[in-house]
């Protein structure tokens, strides 16, 4: 059984109390109406909507002071950071118009439990099984459509009133926008929304004490009401999903085609085979160069773009990218003023551009987009050449 009261929903079940307080990430009404609840009612434990990195990111605001650009690029993160980066300065930019940092209502959380003596619940799933499985989810069409989306809200001036923040708790609007985010990618709901609200309704449902207080995006309390009233499988919906051979068998069967086709060119017609490799050459160093220009990279990265990506699009192992950030990273390594500004620099597309260590992920990322140019149009030259000899 259960009653709702202006974003407050009580549920009764097995003899325990859970008060689910569904709340904008971005509300200053939000984070007073949590530090509020709990005071007032005294739970044993508080849920937060929150995995242990992301507690750990919030609780550590100062965190990238500490980051090894290089290491980020030797771990293949560059690419994850930088997405990363640029979602939190869209969060941040709607929170520094409301006057209110990005996720206080969860920091409020935390914080109130330390207060009141409950014991405190990270109860979200990690974040990169989400990612994984998200990815995993929504095909090569869809990846390209989100990231997309996630570029175009990212660097959008659009604002918004904190009236209209407050109206999207209304779970009639929740409602109508989960169904318009269906309609656009039907398949990206299940592992963002569903799954998750899955995994919070378990980890509430079993959080120690007879009372509980849960703090929740507003968009998952509808779920988790009816998700709570089951018992789920933690461990299943913790899975990475299994990654494709398909990837890694197209990975490697263009370039061993591209290969035996020039090979063949150059034994059968030499001339040929020279104006193969030429195009195959051009076509790629010159699109990841561009993507390093573009990225405002060192005129040395631009060069080492140039070189590496005809080389790196033959091994699916390598990328282009990887070469230039590290060139980048010695002609323009980042220094502590940097890393301090960081977290102002991403409020805006400029400033991506001009704080050193988002120049470099920039670098890295629009580098490997255009070796990835490069490496179609190229092989498609590469073809063509062939069945215009043969």
């Amino acid at each position: 059984m259960s009653e709702e009261n202006q974003n407050i929903t009580r549920i009764h079940l097995d003899n325990k109390e859970y008060i689910l307080i569904g709340t904008a990430h971005v509300s200053k009404q939000s984070a007073e109406q949590v530090k509020e609840v709990i005071e007032a009612e005294q739970p044993d434990a508080v849920c937060v909507e929150l995995d242990e990195q992301r507690y750990q990111s919030i609780m550590s605001g100062d965190k990238w002071k500490e980051m090894d650009i290089f290491k980020v690029i030797k771990e293949k993160k560059a690419t994850l950071l930088l997405m990363n980066l640029a979602i939190s300065s869209f969060q941040k930019r709607m929170a520094s118009q409301l006057g209110i940092n990005a996720g206080q209502e969860m920091i409020q959380g935390i914080e109130s439990a330390k207060e009141t003596g409950a014991t405190l619940v990270l109860a979200d799933r990690n974040i990169q099984i989400t990612f994984s499985r998200i990815w995993s989810n929504v095909g090569l069409w869809g990846k390209a459509q989100l990231l997309t989306s996630v570029i175009a809200s990212i660097f959008s001036n659009e604002t918004i009133t904190e009236e209209e923040l407050e109206k999207m708790k209304n779970q009639d609007m929740i409602n109508s926008i989960l169904n318009e985010f269906t309609q656009t990618f039907p398949k990206l709901k299940v592992p963002l929304i569903d799954e998750r609200d899955q995994y919070l309704a378990q980890k509430i449902k079993t959080a120690p004490g007879e009372k509980i207080v849960a703090v929740l995006g507003a968009a998952h309390v509808p779920g988790i009401k009816e998700a709570i009233k089951k018992d789920h499988d933690l461990k299943r919906l913790s899975e990475r999903p299994p990654k494709s051979k398909a990837p890694k068998v197209i990975g490697w069967a263009i370039p061993i085609l591209i290969l035996a086709i020039i090979a063949y060119t150059f034994w059968a017609n030499p001339a040929a085979g020279w104006q193969q490799t030429i195009s195959w050459v051009v076509w790629n160093g010159s699109l990841s160069a561009i993507g390093t220009a573009i990225a405002f990279g060192h005129p040395a990265a631009i060069l080492t773009a140039f070189v590496a990506a005809p080389i790196t699009s033959l091994n699916p192992l390598l990328a282009a990218g990887w070469f230039a950030g590290f060139v980048q990273a010695y002609f323009r390594r980042p220094n502590v003023g940097d890393f301090e500004t960081l977290s102002a620099d991403v409020f805006t597309v400029k400033g991506f551009w001009n704080n050193k260590v988002t120049r470099i992920l920039l670098v890295i990322v629009l580098a490997n987009i255009g070796s990835s140019l490069g490496t179609f149009i190229g092989g498609a030259d590469v073809i063509r050449l062939f069945l215009e000899n043969f």
